[in-house]
């Protein structure tokens, strides 16, 4: 028989294993796993593999290597893990796209039932209609309040009822009832806390973003600035863009109403001395062939920015 492993040479290997792969990932999850069974969580591990590598651990252990490696190596890219470390948790390290790893995480949620005395994470709703289950059961239904009738031998719920509210524990007898109508009403996993790349932790609904989130929450920013720089009458880049065409449309307008002029504003001098030299023949009607089409009116100069003017300001 070979020489048995003491617990300082299981926290010294511990130690160096945690610190090659402090070296070797830069980006990681720290991911929460509550429920999560030990066939199941065989099953990630073997699935999350070679691009990734699950550590756990206990709390105190882990936090004791990083702040011994922060001390050794000088890197502290991974501080920000002391202060997260906290229940039953553990690192995901990886160099997978960050995305697609959470999603094939959950791919591994499996279904379970409703048991005593834990937490919620869902709320439970059972439907109207027939259980199945004989007269002599209806005391879970009065326990728990539940509306029924007795058809052709069996119990029918009367109304959808929620049983089980999120975040509240479940009860005894709301679990003997969801286990006789063979309702399996929660799916545990490994749950994603945290994202840590390069130094960095984020939630993980910063994966959700595309670019056009990121282009539009931009842009509602841009927009704010010009709205400020125009009440604060404080140039800036956001409103040049905005302080040019107002410019613009006074200069013109100061043509329309003087002999000055310029190549642009000719376009729209011509427009108002002669509209009809502009409009565009429409199309000929459905109606009668003896049926005389009425005269359209004369169009006014006070409108014509509602008319057609077939040409850009700034051609």
């Amino acid at each position: 028989m070979g020489k048995p492993v003491t617990r300082i040479q299981k926290k010294e290997r511990y130690d160096a294993k945690l610190c090659s792969m402090l070296e070797e990932y830069d980006r990681a999850f720290l991911v929460h796993a509550d429920n999560v069974g030990s066939k199941q969580f065989q099953s990630i591990r073997a699935g999350l593999r070679p691009q990734s590598v699950i550590l756990m651990g206990k709390n105190t252990m882990m936090k004791r290597c990083l702040r011994n490696y922060i001390e050794r190596s000088g890197n502290d890219k991974w501080a920000c893990l002391l202060e997260v470390l906290v229940g039953n948790v553990g690192i995901i390290f990886t160099k997978a796209d960050l995305k697609e790893l959470r999603d094939k995480i959950d791919t591994y949620r499996v279904g379970a039932p409703a048991r005593a005395g834990v937490l919620a994470p869902v709320s439970v709703m059972v439907p109207a209609g027939p259980t199945g289950m004989d007269p002599s059961q209806t005391s879970f239904f009065q326990t728990l309040n539940i509306a029924t009738k007795i058809n052709k031998g069996s119990i029918d719920i009367l109304n959808d009822v929620q049983v089980v509210t999120v975040g509240e524990r479940v009860g005894a007898s709301q679990a003997t009832l969801l286990a006789k109508l063979n309702i399996r009403p929660f799916s545990y996993g490994l749950v994603v806390q945290q994202v840590i790349e390069e130094g960095s932790m984020f939630s993980p609904k910063v994966l959700d973003l595309s670019d056009d989130d990121l282009v539009n929450s931009f842009m509602a920013g841009v927009l704010n600035v010009a709205a400020v720089s125009f009440g604060a009458n404080y140039p800036t880049l956001a409103q040049v863009p905005h302080s040019i065409i107002n410019a613009y449309k006074n200069v013109l307008s100061i043509a329309i109403g003087t002999d000055y002029s310029f190549p642009l504003a000719d376009k729209v001098k011509a427009y108002l001395a002669n509209p009809s030299a502009f409009a565009v023949a429409a199309p000929a009607g459905g109606g009668g062939g003896g049926a005389a089409a009425a005269k359209a009116p004369e169009p006014e100069p006070e409108e014509e920015e509602e008319e057609d003017v077939g040409f850009d300001l700034f051609d």
